[in-house]
């Protein structure tokens, strides 16, 4: 049952395409603005960041985060080119001044060097990587010593996969990250609460 709801939703947020992920990017950009903003000031970017957002779908994100890291560098990765053209058009002076970087990538391939980037952001989108250990060991190969990542996902589609708060943690801990703390967000979106979770690269 859980790989047919992935399935089902993959083309409109997994892997956004054709009308389908045009109408999942519009309902991204409405539904998951505050999530987005909510990463970005729980992160507590500092303007020279180096700052990586797996997944940015349409955009909001990776421009608040560019907003607050402003003398430093974004990168947005995702494996859907209809999202990345959404990005685009969001971003267009970010990136034409070269604050904002995309790249067609996954969280198991970002593209990034080692020890690169001081903050990964990843917003509702853990539950439709491909290879969750293989995402977050990548995750902490191009954290920087130190490095913080944060994530978060809706507690429904946690609950849909079978995917637990503590599972989650422990997954990251698994790939080597420390510090973690998971907090549950009531009221986060419209489908309810929000897990969001924190992790650093020792």
């Amino acid at each position: 049952m859980r790989d047919v709801v992935l399935r089902v939703l993959d083309p409109f947020f997994g892997h956004p395409r054709g009308l389908p992920g045009r109408l999942g990017g519009a309902l991204m950009a409405r539904s998951n603005a505050r999530s987005e903003r909510h990463l970005v000031a729980l992160a507590a970017l500092r303007p020279t960041d180096s700052v990586l957002v797996v997944g940015p779908g349409p955009g909001v994100g990776l421009a608040e985060a560019a907003r607050v890291a402003n003398r430093g560098h974004v990168v947005g990765v995702d494996p859907s080119e209809e999202m990345l053209d959404r990005c685009r058009q969001r971003c267009a002076d970010l990136i034409r001044t070269g604050r904002v970087e995309l790249r067609r990538g996954t969280a198991e391939d970002t593209g990034a060097a080692d020890a690169s980037v001081d903050v990964v952001l990843s917003v509702n989108n853990v539950v439709f990587w491909s290879d969750r250990a293989a995402g977050l060991a990548e995750l902490r190969r191009v954290l920087r010593p130190g490095g913080l990542l944060v994530l978060s996902m809706h507690r429904t589609a946690l609950d849909a996969q079978g995917l637990t708060a503590e599972r989650l943690r422990a997954d990251v801990e698994a790939a080597g990250l420390a510090e973690v703390v998971v907090r549950e967000r009531p009221g986060a979106t419209a489908w309810g609460p929000a897990v969001d979770l924190t992790a650093r690269r020792r």
